[in-house]
């Protein structure tokens, strides 16, 4: 606009228009002989005419609509609060509201995200002995699935019963363990669990009532176990570790030991493994390790080949239940050896550079020719409502790729009770885990290994993707899914064969990566990121999913028991993964749809108003002379047309909250970015033409046969503020067509900032004072009142201008809707309940904290003297449920709240 203006007045400059006085002592700017110099000038006059464009009050906007949708609703959504831990759901900023609208993937963690991290020691292998009796839930899933009844084990009434100790078995419970064929290597189990750890003992060195602090909840576990097999662990010094054992030859008989512990070699999620070298009371050193079965048995001495392959088969079968599985092994030191490697250890750990890497290179040199003494197996159970949150997000159009540590057996059978995998899917399975691989690691020769694992995943996937490229085009064809293990995603993230990687997993629905580590997880979601440039989230609980938070878009930290490192380094926190679904389908969409508009009726708006100016160009010559007096234009976004927009930014609900969650699949307007294309705003530039033309011409046009009351025909000012007042009119109005819901708010924003127009105007027009510059603008506003023509034209105007935009929605509606006006119309008689028992209509798929704070949302809201916060005031709920005919499970705290309640509520 800005180019034309500047070339017309280029061109209309010229000394015939005499009555313009062009011929001598003319300003650059209309001097007819310097024409590069008068588009020039032009220009940049028009530049700043026409700047209201793009108004700086679209960023305040934005931004304080982003806030307060993270503040006060994402912080207070009742949905999202955790009532066990007492959290609510967190928003860490306020940028990234609308991409929660549009997210395509997300990458989760297992442990703690998926599961609830409350580790349970569950059963073990012992000298190739498998103990410990019963069934996991995944076990449970995978029988009920099978048609095969599941029956409850029986205990015994003795049973040992305690918090992270899910295990019997009478073989070794209470010193049974003396009488098994193999009770030397059950010693030597137990010691291991009793020494390789870092856990801080607290309060009474007594087994009833100590506590253990642990890095992990898998470190506490085991050290549990070994404590309720007979193996006490109380007390730690820098240097020594004291143990209460059971005497192994006279039953009953307890004995406290001390073991001095000489090196800690920690675990970390490259060596995957920790060991402790200790000397035992009779001078025998001793290395204790434990670590993934995978580390393990590359380390394991020649030899015991039975239990090695007996202890692998047993890994397998807790993989296949869903157990967290550990090896645990041993070696015998010399004392020659041992001294000879302390000093390169010792070296290595004062060491100023390099010196994670120089104490994992001389952890190397010692943690060889192992014997295997068994495996450990940790049940984690599922969170509630994880199987149906991961169902409705796929539903919804979302790939989930879950990220974990664990076995490939294990992650498999999680996915199947999580139901990111069923057997519906086209499973890719890309394992190091064959034959002709270990015959490879058997050998030794690590740059043939590394060699032949490559060229095998290289194999794989060019397998996998043309076994899957049939399936890309069919429209009916199964879901795929793809499994691979961290060794073979090693060779697969190469830069020669992330392409293909890429290309397979952007066409499954579910991917599952197993035995990754935190650098793999990071590197994954990069290269989802940056290949796929579709919107990602990350969701993790503790320290080593920080980097795979930190890679994605939108990052989520679970506030678990790992800690708070996840959920200082993400931009949400949230106490359970089913509260995703909230997070997502109902405030995600909420906010991209909610932005959409206000970003759209913001350049409808100002464009609509600017070109009324660019009209009025034509009729001056293109000489930048203002339409609009300048308080009108400064004011214009500020405060005529400020409020009503943030409004709707803020309250506009298309559907309720337990219809979005019902109909996923409206999400995916979001995924296709439906209400941001280039269509929408070339719609909207189509209706800011239209009514700009409507403003300037039929205002003009009707103005030129005006007069006021003393038969003078109207000046500009006259004819401008007459535009204003239907610009102003008409685009508040058209606000209200673009609404999905009309609240109280909307009503009194409209009509306040129509009113603040004209409490304005007759201030601005109606007072002068010698040194203002309106008095072109004096009682203008009061002669176009008097007149007629005035009301005729602020009736017939916002008429005209907005007819063409009613047509259109009505066409559109009928003939070409959204999928979320198709769910209106099926709901349209209850799409304002947003209660249990109206849309949702499946109460009974409820899990209790759902139900519990679905009803407490329907209740009456009381504001307490002490707190603003609805889960700070806990007392109200049993109080209001009653009055309201519902049931919330009354707690401790009601009677004392009571007193602070300022009005009852009234009995339905």
């Amino acid at each position: 606009m800005c180019l034309l203006g500047a070339m017309g007045s280029g061109i209309f400059i010229d000394r015939k228009y005499f009555y313009l006085g062009l011929r001598q002592n003319v300003e650059d700017q209309f001097n007819p002989s310097k024409r590069f110099l008068v588009i020039i000038l032009t220009m940049l006059t028009l530049l700043t005419l026409y700047s209201t464009i793009i108004p700086i009050s679209l960023y305040v906007s934005i931004e304080t609509i982003k806030f307060i949708q993270s503040s006060q609703f994402i912080n207070k959504d009742l949905n999202m609060y955790h009532a066990e831990t007492n959290t609510p759901a967190s928003a860490r900023t306020s940028n990234l509201n609308e991409e929660l609208g549009q997210v395509e993937y997300i990458f989760s963690d297992k442990t703690g995200t998926l599961t609830r991290n409350l580790m349970e020691f569950f059963k073990c292998s012992i000298g190739g002995e498998i103990y410990g009796i019963g069934m996991t839930e995944i076990e449970k899933g995978v029988t009920e699935r099978k048609g095969i009844k599941v029956q409850e084990v029986q205990t015994s009434n003795d049973s040992v019963q305690e918090k992270g100790f899910n295990f019997y078995d009478g073989r070794l419970l209470r010193g049974a363990w003396r009488n098994e064929p193999n009770h030397d290597a059950c010693k030597e189990f137990f010691r291991c669990l009793a020494i390789c750890h870092t856990v801080l003992p607290e309060g009474e060195e007594s087994p009833a009532k100590i506590k253990y602090q642990a890095a992990s909840p898998d470190e506490a576990a085991l050290v549990l176990a070994a404590k309720n097999f007979g193996f006490f662990f109380y007390r730690r010094t820098p240097s020594m570790i004291y143990v209460r054992e059971s005497h192994a030859e006279r039953m009953g008989k307890t004995q406290d030991v001390s073991y001095e512990i000489l090196n800690v070699l920690e675990f970390n999620s490259t060596r995957k493994r920790q060991s402790v070298v200790c000397r035992c009371p009779d001078g025998r050193l001793v290395l204790y390790c434990k670590g993934a079965d995978t580390v393990i048995y590359e380390r394991l001495g020649s030899g015991n080949d039975d239990l090695n392959k007996a202890t692998r088969d047993h890994l397998e079968q807790f993989g296949s239940a869903g157990l967290r599985t550990l090896c645990l092994a041993y070696r015998d030191l010399a004392p020659d050896l041992y001294e000879s490697w302390n000093e390169k250890f010792i070296k290595a750990k004062s060491s100023l550079r390099d010196r994670e890497k120089k104490l994992d290179e001389v952890a190397e040199l010692i943690e060889k020719e192992l014997i295997l003494i068994g495996a450990t197996a940790i049940e984690d159970k599922l969170q509630e409502g994880v199987p149906s949150c991961i169902q409705t997000l796929s539903r919804a159009g979302i790939k989930i790729w879950v990220l974990t540590g664990d076995k490939m057996e294990t992650a498999i059978n999680i996915a199947y009770a999580c139901n990111l995998l069923n057997n519906e899917m086209k499973q890719f399975i890309i394992s190091s885990e064959t034959d002709a691989i270990r015959e490879v690691e058997e050998r030794g020769d690590q740059t043939e290994i590394a060699c032949f694992i490559k060229e095998d995943v290289k194999k794989q996937l060019k397998q996998s993707l043309d076994e899957a490229s049939q399936y890309f085009c069919a429209p009916s064809g199964p879901k795929l899914g793809l499994v691979i293990d961290g060794k073979c995603l090693t060779y697969a993230l190469d830069s020669s064969l992330r392409i293909m990687l890429l290309t397979l997993g952007l066409n499954c629905a579910s991917v599952v990566c197993c035995r990754v580590s935190p650098l793999q997880k990071a590197q994954v979601t990069s290269l989802v990121k940056k290949g796929a440039h579709k919107i990602t989230l990350s969701i993790g609980d503790g320290a080593n999913d920080v980097s795979m938070i930190q890679a994605a878009h939108i990052g989520i930290g679970i506030s678990g028991l790992e800690g708070m490192q996840a959920v200082m380094a993400s931009d949400f926190a949230i106490a359970q993964f089913r509260f995703l679904e909230d997070l997502l389908l109902v405030h995600g969409r909420w906010s991209y749809i909610r932005l959409c508009k206000v970003v759209m009726y913001f350049f409808y708006k100002n464009l609509a108003f600017t070109l009324t100016q660019f009209w009025f160009t034509f009729n001056t010559g293109f000489s930048g002379q203002r339409f609009y007096d300048d308080w009108f234009q400064s004011l214009y976004n500020v405060i005529f047309t400020a409020l009503p927009v943030i409004i709707v930014g803020l309250f506009d609900k298309d559907i309720s909250p337990p219809l979005s969650k019902k109909y996923p699949e409206l999400y995916k307007e979001g995924i296709r970015n439906k209400f941001f294309k280039w269509r929408v705003v070339a719609i909207w530039a189509f209706f800011s033409i239209y009514q700009s033309l409507v403003f300037f011409y039929f205002i003009s046009a009707f103005s030129s046969t005006s007069q006021d009351r003393s038969g003078k025909m109207f000046g500009l000012w006259d004819v401008s503020t007459m535009a204003f007042t239907c610009v102003v009119v008409t685009i508040n109005l058209r606000l209200l067509m673009m609404c999905n819901s009309i609240t109280r708010w909307h009503c009194i924003s409209v009509g306040g900032s129509i009113l603040v127009w004209f409490v304005f105007i007759f201030l601005y027009s109606g007072i002068t004072t010698p040194l203002d510059r309106n008095e072109n603008m004096y009682w203008v506003i009061y002669i176009l009142m008097s007149t007629p023509s005035f009301y005729v034209t602020l009736l017939l105007v916002p008429v005209a201008a907005l007819l063409v935009d009613f047509l259109y929605l009505c066409v559109q509606r009928w003939f070409f809707p959204y999928d979320y006006q198709i769910i209106q119309e099926m709901h349209k008689d209850d799409i304002h309940c947003t209660g249990p028992q109206g849309v949702l209509g499946s109460k009974q798929q409820l899990i209790p904290d759902e139900e519990r704070s679905n009803e407490i949302s329907q209740l009456p809201r009381e504001v307490s003297k002490h707190s603003g916060f609805a889960f700070d005031s806990p007392g109200y709920e049993s109080f209001f449920a009653s009055q309201s005919g519902k049931y919330v499970t009354p707690n401790a705290w009601d009677v004392a709240r009571r007193a602070s309640i300022r009005h009852k509520a009234t009995p339905k």
